[in-house]
C-alpha cells in the first residue's frame, strides 16, 4: 500500500531553517545577497548601470512625456497605494503591532529579536544611503522624497519587515503549504513596493534591487542568528497550533 505524503511537518524553531536547508544554506543565501548588494554598489558607482536604470525607468513612462507613468490615472493613484505599503508610516504600524502582541503572549524575546532586525535594519538602511548618497532620477516625484536614492528604503525595509513576520509567521504552524503561502505573500509585497517605486519614478531600478538584496540579507541573517538561540533556549518559540488547541481545551484565553 503507498502511504500518503505527509504535508506537514513539526512548527517551532527548525521553520526558517528548513527553507534553506539548515544554517548552511541560510549562510550561503546571505553571501549571495550581500556579494548582489556589492557588485550593484560598484556598477552604481562606476556608473555602469545608467542605461539599465534609463531603459527600465523610461519603460514605466508614456512615450514623448516622461513626466507621465504609463496607464490611467487610477493606475498611478494605485501605484501610490501600493508604495505606502513600504513606508515607515505602515511599516512602523505593523512592527509595533507585532511586538505589542508578543509581549502581550509573554514573548519578550521574540519582541526583542523582532526589534532587533526592524530597528538594525533601518540604521543599515539609513547607513547606507548616507553613504552612497545618489542623486535621485531627474524626473518629477509622484510623492515626496527626503533621502537619497541607493539603496531603495522602502524596498529595504519592505523586505525586511515582511519577510521578518513571515518568518515569525512560519513557525505557528506545521503545514508546509501554510509556510509557503506566508513566505510567499511576503515576496509579493515586498516586490509589489519595489516595483510601484520605480513606476513612480522615486528610484532607479538598480536601487530597489539592492534594496531588495540588502533587506533580505538581514532578515535571513537575524532570523538564522533567532533559530540558533531558540535551539539553545535562549528564546521562546511561538505558541503553535497544538499551544493553541491545548489552551482552548483547557478553557485558557
Amino acid at each position: 500500500m503507498v502511504m500518503a505524503s505527509d504535508k506537514s511537518s513539526p512548527p517551532g524553531r527548525f521553520a526558517i531553517t528548513s527553507l534553506f536547508r539548515g544554517f548552511p544554506g541560510a549562510a550561503l543565501l546571505v553571501v549571495i545577497l550581500v556579494t548582489g548588494f556589492i557588485y550593484l554598489a560598484q556598477e552604481m558607482l562606476e556608473g555602469d548601470l545608467t542605461r539599465f536604470d534609463d531603459a527600465i525607468l523610461m519603460a514605466f513612462r508614456t512615450s514623448g512625456n516622461a513626466a507621465d507613468p504609463i496607464g490611467p490615472p487610477w493606475i498611478e493613484e494605485m501605484g501610490r497605494d501600493v508604495t505606502a505599503l513600504g513606508s515607515f508610516a505602515f511599516l512602523g504600524f505593523l512592527f509595533a503591532a507585532t511586538v505589542g502582541y508578543l509581549l502581550l503572549i509573554g514573548k519578550r524575546g521574540l519582541a526583542l529579536l523582532m526589534t532587533a532586525s526592524v530597528i538594525g535594519g533601518v540604521v543599515v538602511s539609513t547607513a547606507l544611503k548616507m553613504g552612497f548618497d545618489r542623486p535621485r532620477p531627474d524626473l518629477p516625484h509622484a510623492a515626496r522624497v527626503f533621502t537619497a536614492s541607493f539603496p531603495s528604503g522602502h524596498a529595504t525595509l519592505s523586505a525586511v519587515t515582511f519577510l521578518t513576520l513571515a518568518a515569525l509567521l512560519t513557525q505557528i504552524t506545521g503545514d508546509r503549504r501554510v509556510r509557503a503561502y506566508f513566505i510567499g505573500l511576503a515576496i509579493f509585497l515586498t516586490i509589489a513596493v519595489g516595483i510601484s517605486r520605480i513606476y513612480l519614478g522615486l528610484h532607479y531600478p538598480s536601487d530597489v534591487l539592492a534594496g531588495w538584496s540588502i533587506g533580505t540579507a538581514w532578515a535571513v541573517l537575524c532570523w538564522t542568528i533567532a533559530i540558533w538561540l531558540q535551539r539553545r533556549g535562549k528564546v521562546e518559540t511561538p505558541p503553535t497550533d497544538d499551544d493553541l488547541s491545548a489552551r482552548r481545551r483547557a478553557g485558557k484565553p
